[in-house]
């Protein structure tokens, strides 16, 4: 049994659980063969085995996860199915103007898409379709849109439309904020009740699904051997959806990416002291800071706040801290009561946290590994993977079928686009700057001109941010 996952459930993943029929999971305990064996359970290795067997019905495919499907980021992040439209100008800048505008789109594209695999297959993920506002909290973070709208507009995929102050604080119930710019092409989502509803859809299917079964090794050798506690499994192909867990087995990306906490915490259900404040729709909200807040509100009436860059692994091990409830629930009470002065009595059900797998460029990267053209991979979601993991499935099956299509040649195809240094300079280093982040942003808070020392340095983690920042 993976201990991790019964010792602590993070709040939508519990709930998700307490709505399945309860049944033991299905445990791998004897050797098989595959023709593809995809390693992680969450959205990434989920939307790829449906995409495969939708496909090619009679391919073999197994996957497997260390603890229960889910448990992981997929079924603990914020919820917020959010776009690469507000990563317009990386994107051009990494992969050519062509392909970032076909990305933007794919990425809009996707939400809907979302939307109607989870009306064909009766996924009942708390998925709404209500957009998301991007604002800004205090005086410096206003304007910061404007180039990239400005981009967006030249090519006619500028989805977002700027809001009177007025309606961005009705619609934001708070008046913290500034300003704000509305996107219809956005959704909120019960996280772990999507990533269940991929489970038992990818069974339907044909998926074999084995949990409580993690990878020990792997053998790259043809035909590639993974070794699980009580059994092999021979495979043909492999498809690695680990993400933040991948530096665990494979070194090779140790430096590809940084494990960084996203703090959440979330209320009883409070419909009546939400709805007078406009807090009455599944809109996401999210501000314009480096390291954001973003919440939103469920059907039953609760609402959740996240915070995202607050702790940084060390060598990018993955301890207690990402199974308990969040070390920095002080931090994620003051954001709470700065933005709802009305609720500051209003006490937290439960916190808890996720680890977000953070590139250099923000953006994930796909490939094959060194060494085997056979096994491939996609992490580096950067805490933006919700929706994006729909695009992830489809190079990665393309990947595996060998195809040439838009999705094996798309500009993410091309490993990571940068490393981060070696320890102990990359988490000293990580350390100084967010706390030069915190420091620029307090002051800004304050309407104070943040330290030129203290601006430097923030820049150093413009790419963590939700927008591109001019």
């Amino acid at each position: 049994m993976y201990k991790d996952s019964q010792r602590f459930q993070p709040f939508w993943f519990a709930q998700a659980m307490v709505m399945e029929v309860p049944s033991q999971p299905r445990v791998l305990i004897n050797d098989i063969q595959t023709d593809v064996c995809i390693v992680g359970g969450g959205y990434t290795g989920l939307w790829t085995a449906i995409n495969l067997k939708q496909q090619q019905p009679d391919l073999d495919v197994v996957v497997i996860d260390k603890g229960l499907c889910g448990s992981g980021a997929s079924g603990r992040n914020g919820g917020c199915m959010l776009t690469w439209s507000t990563k317009y100008l990386s994107m051009k800048k990494l992969y050519g103007e062509e392909e970032a505008v076909r990305l933007v789109k794919a990425s809009e594209q996707a939400i809907y898409e979302i939307d109607a695999f989870c009306k064909e297959y009766r996924i009942d993920a708390q998925l709404r379709l209500h957009g998301t506002l991007y604002t800004a909290t205090n005086y410096a973070q206003r304007g910061t849109m404007e180039p990239i709208l400005n981009a967006l507009d030249r090519h006619e995929i500028n989805s977002w439309q700027q809001w009177q102050k007025k309606q961005v604080r009705q619609g934001a119930g708070s008046e913290l904020h500034q300003e704000g710019f509305y996107s219809p092409a956005a959704a909120s989502v019960q996280p772990a009740m999507l990533v269940r509803g991929l489970k038992s859809v990818a069974e339907k299917l044909g998926v074999k699904v084995y949990e409580n079964t993690p990878m020990e090794d792997i053998n790259t050798d043809i035909p590639i051997t993974i070794t699980t506690p009580q059994a092999e499994i021979f495979a043909g192909k492999v498809v690695l959806a680990l993400n933040a867990w991948m530096v665990e087995k494979f070194p090779e990306f140790k430096r590809s990416v940084v494990l960084v906490s996203s703090d959440m915490a979330i209320t009883e259900p409070i419909p009546d002291k939400l709805e007078p404040m406009g807090l009455k729709d599944g809109k996401t909200v999210v501000d314009s800071r480096i390291f954001v807040h973003y919440y939103r509100t469920t059907p039953d009436g609760r609402l959740m706040l996240g915070k995202g860059g607050n702790h940084f692994a060390y060598a990018n091990r993955i301890g207690e801290t990402f199974d308990q409830p969040s070390r920095y629930q002080s931090l994620l009470r003051y954001s709470f009561n700065r933005f709802f002065p009305e609720l500051q009595d209003q006490k937290f059900a439960t916190t808890w946290t996720g680890a977000s797998d953070r590139s250099v460029t923000g953006l994930p990267f796909f490939g094959s590994l060194k060494h085997s053209n056979n096994i491939f991979y996609g992490l580096g979601y950067s805490g933006n993977g919700v929706g994006q993991t729909w695009i992830g499935g489809k190079i990665l099956s393309s990947l595996v079928l060998a195809q040439d299509n838009e999705w094996s040649r798309c500009g993410l195809v091309s490993g990571p686009k940068g490393y981060f240094p070696p320890e102990p300079f990359r988490w000293t280093g990580a350390m100084m700057v967010r706390n030069a982040i915190r420091r620029k942003e307090a002051a800004e808070d304050a309407g104070e001109k943040p330290t030129w020392f203290d601006k430097q340095l923030a820049k150093f983690a413009n790419a963590a941010g939700k927008a591109d920042k001019a």
